[in-house]
């Protein structure tokens, strides 16, 4: 697979740095979070970090299908709500964490399912930008971020698309 002419490899030490920073925004916002809601699968890694720095202990998914085939955005697919103890009060004193916000579609249904939660991405596009409270970078919507689970020394499949047994 070759990389698109606007190419983003981000590397671990680089996503770790940028996810930090998004926990240093994060805690000028406020405190006593009760808990984080993290957009699956993107949202794992900066949701473990963030609430590693603002010692947040309950952290959620939402899982959200979007990317079919790691080039583009299909249908949008909820396969796990939010659990009810989190979604009470319409998720007030919750973080919603992810990697990116790209068309804002994803963002735009969790953010539609905890509409006062504070909503923070790692990296924004500028059709999603509008729908996150918090962000660190924000990239040109042209621009395809290759994240470091995503690559080895050259952008790796993962084992399960080859993998049947």
């Amino acid at each position: 697979m070759s990389l698109p002419e606007k190419a983003f490899p981000v590397s671990w030490d680089q996503f770790h740095r940028d996810a930090r920073a998004l926990a240093w925004r994060i805690s000028g916002v406020g405190n006593g979070w009760r808990g984080i809601v993290c957009i699956t699968r993107g949202g794992l890694v900066p949701a473990a970090i963030i609430s590693r720095e603002l010692g947040i202990r309950i952290v959620e998914t939402v899982c959200v299908a979007s990317y079919h085939d790691y080039a583009t955005q299909g249908d949008i697919q909820v396969l796990k709500e939010v659990s009810a103890s989190l979604s009470t009060d319409d998720g007030e004193g919750i973080l919603i964490v992810d990697d990116l916000t790209d068309t804002g579609k994803t963002a735009g249904l969790v953010r539609a399912m905890l509409p006062k939660a504070h909503f923070a991405t790692v990296y924004a596009k500028p059709k999603g930008r509008p729908l996150v409270d918090t962000f660190v970078t924000e990239v040109s919507q042209d621009t395809w971020i290759y994240f470091p689970w995503d690559m080895g020394f050259s952008y790796q499949e993962p084992i399960a698309k080859d993998h049947h047994g």
